[in-house]
């Protein structure tokens, strides 16, 4: 029962932080573009012509 009194409050912090990091992504759009990177990585870059 003693190690409840630790517990919870460790819990409620992770959950909050964890909850604090998903408000910061949101904020910052790192959810705007789904689709680019799927098509990024397919990209092999032949089209575009060589660097001297």
């Amino acid at each position: 029962m003693n190690t409840l009194i630790f517990l919870i409050p460790i819990a409620l912090f992770l959950g909050a932080l964890g909850l604090g990091a998903f408000l910061w992504s949101m904020k910052t759009g790192q959810y705007d573009d789904l689709e680019g990177a799927a098509w990024r990585i397919l990209d092999d870059d032949d089209d575009r012509p060589k660097p001297d």
